[in-house]
């Protein structure tokens, strides 16, 4: 069964990243996209320090308190855990979902990355509480080791997805703007997961509104 936690809102996943930051503090940076309406914030790096990613993590849940929006730590079980994040997001290489959950507890919020439907079918959706899929679109805010999936093939993953666990929310990321947010709405995502539109815009804050209302307006139009 499912786990029972209120569902994460994934309508837009901010993604913040010291290396596509545009220069701006990290923190500030996570209270103008919560502040223009994002959903979750996922703290990305590849390259600090422990003890400085735990101080940068530190500081952007504290930026996020007063918007109540919850601060997931990419790959880092025990960053999130000397931060006290809300929860981690794992790809198919970090630690095993089953031994996050059990060392995060229950109550830990903990995304996946699903990329193909073989991972969509393999996926232990009773301990996680969303998905990344992707990426749907080519994208230069990291490597990517595989061909984008494309609409379609987020639509397959997310169709298997929510046939094993229909409340479970999918979020499309990779190459995701203003001008493709819709469609991947259309395609059966619940919302998008965003960096360099969000992050190297000259307002943050009023790009994370226009992808609100983009994602808004497709969910009423699906009836979500």
């Amino acid at each position: 069964m499912q786990n029972s936690k209120a569902r994460v809102d994934v309508r837009l996943n901010a993604i913040v990243d010291p290396e596509r930051a545009g220069g701006r503090d990290l923190a500030e940076l996570a209270r103008l996209c919560a502040k223009g309406g994002a959903t979750l914030v996922q703290l990305r790096d590849k390259k600090s320090e422990t003890r400085a990613m735990v101080e940068a993590a530190r500081t952007i849940k504290q930026a996020l308190a007063p918007f109540g929006v919850p601060l997931v730590v990419n790959d880092r079980i025990d960053v999130a855990l000397a931060a006290e994040s809300d929860g981690v997001h794992l790809g198919p290489d970090d630690m095993a979902v089953e031994d996050a959950r059990r060392l995060l507890g229950p109550n830990a919020l903990i995304g996946m990355s699903v990329k193909s439907v073989a991972d969509a079918e393999a996926a232990l959706v009773d301990l996680i509480d969303y998905v990344g899929s992707g990426g749907v679109y080519v994208t230069s805010s990291k490597e990517q080791k595989t061909a984008p999936i494309g609409l379609e093939g987020l639509a397959r993953i997310v169709g298997v997805l929510h046939r094993r666990a229909p409340r479970l929310p999918v979020c499309g990321i990779a190459g995701i703007d203003a001008g493709n947010a819709a469609a991947v709405i259309s395609a059966g995502a619940d919302g998008i997961a965003v960096i360099s539109a969000l992050s190297l815009a000259p307002d943050p804050a009023a790009a994370a509104r226009s992808l609100c209302g983009i994602v808004d307006a497709m969910l009423a139009k699906r009836g979500t």
